[in-house]
């Protein structure tokens, strides 16, 4: 047991339990059986909520740099439209005017109804070549506006604080990059136009059936009317469903991705028939919410089709009852006769007027899925970036003459802090590498405390190891020295300044990490290295390489250090890839270290090998070792015993060793760190 001059002094604010690791819990979704429902069903006036104006403008905003483009597909529709209702038209023209009297004459003359033909013949060219230029040009303004948002959404995940990535699986966070990005393609490249067209379409065909009779166009106005009773109910339905059918593509994508990673550990527990069944059910909610979405958006088709087809009849026998009846025909333009040619025209007219009108609800479908995709990016975007309000600099620096401090563009191998002030002038400090805890608390969750009043005080070049059992703030400590976490109370200086006035950039590019999960990303070995110095030479990357003892197997490769990594460098062994990452911590040469189980992916052999290599590495530096393996330790100058996110023991390993409490018995076996 500790002694009394080592306990905490100050009582606990909680005794709640915090995160496992050092890892804030993560929220669970609740749980549902496979045979339940997704909820109950979206009012319409909730439905009507789905087509979010705000998303709607926010997502054209990123279509303005496509304007003179947009210009384009807008003539262009207009055209292909009014080409569809100029044919229309001319059936009329061409029945009346020359079909009917050619069947009256013995001797007919075609060559009117060849000229006819022929401009008809040109309507439709004209349509289809502006159908054609538009799809084309929304093929490009369609890729690029997803280029700029799949940017933004890059740039912007990069700000995001660490506790946004340790809140959300990897799985959801790329269904915004697969998923939801690709209900937005579908939004610009076919509904948008789809629906500028077929309003152009139903106003323009508007017009024209009013010019041929408006009776038949009250008729088919009251006929709409209750078309649309019918399927405005129906399409409003499908709204909430969509949006659940986002949210459950990115849990399945999100469980899948986290299963792939972890099918060794799966195949070792046997864990298969459980996985199975979590899959099951989380496909099953997918496959509910997804097919009564789609299955209220499909069936709008087949009823709109019947109601037109409906309409056709009845236009045909009110149209046939005021022909034979000689009733007269009131047109925009006056009275007039129903004639054969009217009644065909008007016909073909009712179908373009139908269709568009039936294209417009099945894309409500589609534009609610893209704007339930749309929320969601935007959500991530609308995400609170990392703050910083630091304003201390960490700059390139040269030691002039007389001692002074002298900013400089290049790299010298020193640093300094600069240290701007509200008079307008600045101030310089070496970087040391002094780093000091007091009095520090802090809880991943509120009111859940996972650090109590820690103080120390770490000098340049001194070697502190933390230790204690999974869970005791080991790994949490480090992540508040790299600001990946803000702390609740007490204070952390760097060189004696506070890190809250340091802007992170400087401060994280001071501190060299080495994790115990490594992650190696796709290029050869040489860039591997190279990312913890974008800037450093190939003699440099293999001096660190050295220095980390991995040279050696590197040049064993098949292209030594050209060789090209992918898939997280599947093709090493863990410790092959946990020995690079060393050497990309070593290549940037930083003055505080900080090793979180570094070596644990190292065989004993190997590691008192590296363990020298490390040694020179820390020469001279601030060192932050968390480790289990004690031997690792014993060599450091201050040795950090945690326990429940306290200090229990502090000390060199002989001062412990004396002591006889919890780190005597957890060097000589008499229990274990858990």
């Amino acid at each position: 047991m500790p002694s009394p001059n080592n306990a905490p002094q100050t009582a606990p604010k909680t005794n709640a339990p915090g995160g496992q690791n050092g890892k804030p819990p993560m929220p669970m979704p609740p749980r549902r059986g496979p045979g339940r429902g997704p909820g109950p069903r979206l009012s319409m006036k909730d439905s009507i909520k789905m087509f979010d104006k705000k998303t709607m403008l926010r997502l054209l905003s990123y279509m303005k740099p496509y304007r003179t483009q947009l210009i384009i597909v807008l003539i262009c529709i207009l055209a292909t439209s009014f080409s569809s209702v100029i044919s229309s038209l001319f059936l009329r023209t061409l029945i009346d005017d020359y079909i009917e009297p050619l069947l009256l004459v013995a001797n007919p003359d075609f060559s009117g109804l060849l000229v006819v033909l022929i401009q008809m013949a040109a309507i439709y060219i004209v349509g289809a070549a502006a159908s054609l230029i538009h799809t084309r040009v929304m093929a490009v303004v369609s890729q690029g506006t997803l280029k700029k948002i799949r940017d933004d959404m890059f740039t912007h995940m990069q700000s995001l604080p660490i506790k946004y990535f340790d809140q959300h699986t990897h799985g959801d966070v790329m269904s915004y990059y697969t998923n939801d990005t690709d209900t937005l393609r579908q939004l610009i490249s076919q509904s948008i136009p789809q629906t500028i067209n077929s309003l152009f379409s139903i106003i323009s065909v508007f017009v024209s059936m009013c010019i041929i009779s408006v009776w038949l166009t009250i008729v088919c106005i009251l006929f709409l009317f209750f078309m649309f009773k019918v399927t405005g109910k129906i399409t409003l339905q499908s709204g909430g469903f969509f949006m659940k059918q986002q949210q459950s593509l990115a849990s399945v994508n999100g469980f899948v991705e986290e299963t792939v990673n972890g099918q060794k550990v799966v195949k070792v527990f046997c864990h298969e028939p459980q996985a199975r069944d979590e899959f099951d059910r989380r496909n099953d909610e997918l496959f509910e919410n997804a097919s009564r979405a789609n299955r209220f958006a499909n069936i709008i088709g087949p009823i709109n089709n019947f109601m037109g087809y409906l309409l056709y009849v009845i236009i045909a026998i009110v149209g046939g009852v005021l022909a034979l009846t000689h009733a007269p025909n009131l047109t925009v333009t006056g009275m007039s006769v129903m004639t054969l040619g009217s009644i065909a025209s008007y016909l073909q007219l009712s179908r373009s007027f139908i269709m568009p009108i039936n294209q417009v609800t099945q894309q409500i479908s589609s534009v609610i899925m893209a704007l339930a995709g749309a929320q969601r990016i935007f959500s991530l975007l609308d995400e609170e970036p990392e703050q910083d309000e630091g304003y201390v600099t960490l700059v390139n620096a040269a030691k002039m003459s007389d001692g002074s401090i002298r900013e400089v563009s290049h790299h010298t191998g020193l640093w300094a802090w600069k240290h701007p002030h509200e008079d307008g002038t600045t101030t310089y400090t070496w970087l040391k590498g002094e780093v000091t805890l007091h009095d520090v608390d802090f809880a991943y969750v509120p009111e859940k405390m996972v650090l109590f009043d820690i103080s120390l005080t770490a000098e340049p070049g001194q070697k502190f190891a933390f230790v204690g059992a999974t869970g005791a703030g080991k790994t949490t400590i480090t992540n508040l020295i790299n600001r990946f976490y803000d702390i609740a109370d007490g204070k952390i200086r760097y060189d004696g300044i506070n890190i809250n006035k340091i802007k992170k950039p400087g401060l994280r590019h001071s501190l060299g990490v080495v994790l115990q999960d490594v992650n190696l990303f796709t290029g050869t070995v040489m860039e591997n290295i190279r990312y913890g110095k974008l800037d450093a030479t190939d003699e440099e990357c293999i001096a660190a390489a050295k220095l980390a003892n991995a040279d050696g197997f590197i040049r064993m490769l098949p292209n030594g250090y050209d060789t090209v990594l992918s898939g997280d460098g599947s093709g090493l062994s863990q410790g092959q890839r946990q020995l690079i990452s060393i050497a990309r911590a070593a290549v940037a040469d930083p003055p505080v270290m900080i090793l979180d189980e570094a070596t644990s992916s190292i065989d004993t052999r190997t590691e008192a090998i590296v363990q020298a290599g490390m040694d020179a590495l820390m020469k001279g530096r601030t060192v932050f070792v968390i480790a289990h393996r004690l031997s690792t330790v014993q060599n450091s100058d201050m040795i950090i015993v945690l326990d429940h996110g306290r200090i229990i023991e502090r000390g060199s390993h002989r001062q412990l060793i004396a002591q006889k409490g919890t780190y005597y018995r957890l060097y000589t076996g008499a229990f274990e760190l858990e």
